[in-house]
């Protein structure tokens, strides 16, 4: 597991129960109330995956990219940050120093984040750099990861990337090295490699559980990408049959999914894209369209809500027929919110994201990398 960079238990706070157990229409005007008497004082945002009543609470929503550049830009003093550990994370890293990152619940960690830590990162680095006698390799790391991470590529001459730039990223690292590493999402990785036209014998994927990746010394020498063994739980439950039988069931039907999807699914979508992507192509489609989504349920339910009514009547339904939440997000419930807010009403900052000086300084390296790269 990763250390999450100063946000330690010490910091933790159990909401009282008498948070949970006001009815949420309460809960959540006192939760506006509260906004309004910190003032310009606070921001709230909430990624796109933010279940609904937690997402109505924000003044800004949006992906990874966009949340990272609005945090970099606000003068906020507290960022309230309805998202995942990382997220927060880098927001602490691209603010002020003397504002404040707040994650409502720190049980909001993400899986795919977790499947890489910098022990095994390292071990794969210098295996890699023997076997290919230091042939010049540029790491990019996917957002999703820990900050430790981010500072390792920086230090390594690389940048981080999200599923809005990966393609623009991509094209950068590979005009500056021989070998892009790409961690810790495979299906990002693959997708956005597989869409410039590298061929699967260039892609190696190293298996963290093996010895040397389960890659023999060939297999790492004729890469172009080495993938991690990484992906997200939410995005592996959408699948190339569920897409044959949407389809099936509904006629002239078009089918666009996140490209943390596996291959097989991509390659059976009509498109692919961030949720960014995803939005503004079913917002700016025709009247009367008829959309299948393959990503999170609560932001697939909110497009469907609002797109339904004159003058969009968009049908919006989320490819897999069972439930499909982010449920470490789904962890920051207006409980947790209102419970941060009261505090900061008071003079009291609970559940600070506080990412170590040198780790930050080189994160915010590779994080501003990435900006400049994808204006």
């Amino acid at each position: 597991m990763n250390d999450w960079n100063g946000a330690g238990l010490e910091t933790f706070h159990e909401v009282p129960p008498k948070y949970y157990q006001k009815p949420m229409p309460t809960l959540l005007a006192e939760c506006r109330e509260t906004k309004k008497k910190l003032g310009d004082d606070l921001l709230i945002l909430a990624h796109h995956y933010q279940q609904d009543d937690t997402y109505s609470l924000a003044d800004h929503s949006g992906d990874s990219l966009k949340l990272a550049q609005i945090a970099a830009d606000s003068k906020a003093k507290y960022i309230v940050f309805c998202g995942v550990h990382f997220m927060v994370e880098s927001a602490d890293i691209l603010t002020r120093d003397d504002q404040i990152a707040i994650l409502p619940a720190l049980t909001a960690g993400c899986s795919m984040a977790d499947m890489a830590d910098m022990d095994q990162i390292e071990d794969c680095w210098e295996h890699v750099m023997e076997v290919t006698e230091n042939e010049t390799m540029i790491p990019v790391t996917y957002i999703n990861s820990a900050a430790s991470l981010k500072a390792f590529v920086a230090k390594k001459g690389g940048v981080v990337c999200t599923s809005s730039n990966s393609a623009k990223i991509l094209t950068w690292a590979f005009s500056k090295g021989k070998r892009v590493f790409f961690f810790p999402d495979q299906h990002l990785g693959r997708n956005t490699a597989k869409a410039m036209g590298i061929p699967k014998e260039q892609m190696a994927l190293w298996d963290r559980a093996k010895d040397d990746g389960g890659l023999s010394a060939q297999q790492i020498r004729q890469s172009k990408i080495l993938l991690w063994d990484g992906y997200c739980s939410v995005h592996q439950r959408f699948s190339a049959e569920q897409i044959r039988q949407v389809r099936q069931r509904i006629p002239g039907v078009q089918v666009m999914v996140h490209p943390e999807c596996t291959e097989e699914t991509v390659d059976a979508a009509d498109f692919s894209g961030s949720t960014s992507a995803i939005l503004n192509k079913v917002r700016e489609a025709k009247p009367g369209t008829k959309w299948a989504i393959g990503t999170e349920i609560n932001m697939v339910h909110r497009m469907a809500k609002e797109l339904k009514a004159a003058p969009h009547h968009k049908y919006i339904e989320v490819l897999n027929p069972n439930v499909c939440i982010c449920s470490t997000m789904y962890r920051n419930h207006p409980a947790h919110v209102a419970y941060i807010l009261d505090g900061l009403s008071q003079g009291k900052v609970m559940n600070q994201i506080l990412v170590e000086p040198e780790t930050a300084r080189l994160a915010r390296q590779a994080l501003q990398g990435m900006l400049e790269l994808s204006r």
